[in-house]
């Protein structure tokens, strides 16, 4: 199979795990515990049905949307997500770039493998910057200060990883930061002799956001390690509040799930927040986006941006999610798997599926814009 043969999400998670050494698709593969949250993310979208209006002259489809103040073509982008540059030497280059000819947002994250400072000089999109609250209270305010001065719009803070989730696939194969892999991920990686050229012929892997707090080259790090070490478990609302003001710009948290926390968030002056169980990799059992979506919606959704991810496969997907009053939905392995086959040209090959998928369902749908999306078009099991 080549990328040109790849018609979705599945066609594109077949080809990585032939293409990706087996510790580094099952780091994007896996989940926590059973996994049972991160199937029921994709699962939960089967649980409504649309309903489509027909006769309504449906010639053009304008799919743009403004969330937290910046206009997007697509309501979709590309969720930050760390380590990158690992699946594809490319890294948070390619969707960067990418996001730019679709005209929506990307993030780079904490445990980004580009600075905030290269991605924004290839992307003049909305930026953001998925940020994790350190013990050391002097590299956050220095984040918030780089990114500030990186021009980013968006800081996306973080909230439901004060802790690594039971990652057991990680724990199989060894996988940490740089590598320490058992025997058994070792062998995976010989058998891939194409992504360990790639890998090697390439500048060396580094995490620039941490450049000077986190040390490379002394010892290996599994990323539970990361969140248990470095990220500071006495994260409060108070904590929170002062970021928010100390930002003074557009401000998200990301991970709340609960109606009160929703509220809180709106209290202290955040402009939007995702619903969001980190793919299914932090809480096992925990609920999934979508189900909390229309209660917290109801809640807050006059007064913050809601925003979702978590499972999203299908442009019927995000539509559900649409119609239940999500502002966009975020996008992760949706695009990482992608980025692993081909770079910067599976990135945009995944996002141009989706805006045609958009495009088709909005007008079997009746709609020319999302606006025209409501809960009128939902009927649940």
């Amino acid at each position: 199979m080549r990328l040109k043969d790849c018609l979705n999400f599945h066609d594109f998670r077949r080809l990585a795990e032939k293409r990706l050494p087996g510790p580094i698709f099952n780091y994007i593969d896996g989940a926590a515990d059973d996994e049972v949250t991160y199937r029921r993310n994709t699962a939960a979208f089967d649980t409504c049905d649309l309903v489509p209006n027909v006769l309504r002259g449906v010639t053009e489809v304008d799919l743009s949307v403004t969330v937290m103040g910046q206009k997007l073509a697509m309501p979709i982008y590309c969720s930050p997500t760390a380590l990158q540059r690992l699946f594809h030497h490319q890294g948070e280059r390619a969707v960067a770039a990418a996001a730019a000819r679709f005209g929506t947002l990307f993030g780079v994250s904490s445990l980004g493998t580009t600075s905030l400072e290269e991605a924004r000089r290839i992307s003049a999109t909305p930026q953001v910057y998925q940020f994790y609250f350190h013990k050391d209270r002097a590299l956050n305010r220095e984040m918030m200060t780089r990114a500030k001065q990186a021009g980013v719009e968006v800081m996306m803070l973080t909230v439901d990883s004060i802790t690594g989730g039971n990652r057991e696939r990680d724990k199989r194969t060894g996988f940490s930061i740089p590598f320490k892999l058992n025997l058994a991920g070792i062998t995976q990686f010989a058998i891939r002799p194409a992504w360990a050229f790639n890998y090697l012929t390439h500048e060396p892997f580094k995490l620039p956001q941490l450049d000077g707090h986190m040390d490379m080259g002394r010892g290996a790090m599994s990323i539970s390690r990361y969140f248990t070490d470095m990220l500071d478990p006495s994260l409060s609302w108070q904590d929170v509040a002062q970021m928010v003001e100390e930002w003074n710009g557009q401000f998200c948290l990301k991970g709340v799930m609960s109606v009160e926390d929703a509220k809180r968030a709106v209290e202290i002056g955040c402009t939007g927040i995702v619903l969001s169980n980190h793919g299914g990799r932090q809480l096992d059992g925990s609920r999934t986006a979508f189900e909390q979506l229309a209660e917290v919606v109801d809640a807050v959704g006059d007064r913050i941006d809601v925003i979702m991810d978590g499972g999203v496969q299908r442009g019927s997907h995000v539509l559900k999610a649409l119609s239940l009053g999500a502002k966009a939905v975020g996008l992760g392995r949706y695009y990482l798997f992608p980025l692993a086959v081909a770079g910067q040209a599976g990135v945009e090959h995944a996002l141009e599926l989706m805006r045609t998928e958009l495009v088709r369902d909005m007008k079997l749908m009746g709609c020319t814009s999302i606006d025209q999306l409501s809960r009128d078009n939902l009927r649940f099991h």
